[in-house]
């Protein structure tokens, strides 16, 4: 930390003030999907297999979502975790088309039965 000098009392004061005031506001705001990840099952991009199959068929999946534009954003950040050939996708996306959208895409390569789809509308 540097340490900052005032001439007067009152200007450190008021940074102290200004500081104290605004704490508590930025703490509470939380981020958009935190109750969501409290609720999700254990299953995360740390479980992504490193075997190269699963990578690949990760990459070829993100890569499909990626080059459909008409997507939203959201569709375009679903999760995709492949662990032993089997998908999952995770995450919000705006409507049960899309989330159909998305499973469809995913099933390009591989067979629906090895895919786990836990996405949701938001």
């Amino acid at each position: 930390m540097i340490p900052i000098r005032f001439k007067h009392a009152a200007s450190a004061a008021l940074v102290v003030l200004c500081l104290v005031s605004t704490a508590p506001r930025a703490l509470s705001q939380a981020a958009d999907n935190s109750k969501q990840n409290k609720e999700q099952k254990a299953l995360t991009a740390d479980n992504q297999s490193n075997a190269k199959a699963d990578r690949d068929t990760t990459a070829k999946i993100r890569k499909d979502l990626m080059a459909d534009k008409s997507l939203s954003s959201y569709a375009h950040n679903v999760k995709i975790v492949t662990v032993n050939g089997a998908v999952t996708l995770k995450g919000p996306v705006k409507s049960e088309d899309e989330k159909a959208k998305v499973a469809q895409i995913a099933s390009n390569s591989v067979s629906g039965d090895r895919i786990s789809n836990e996405i949701t509308v938001k």
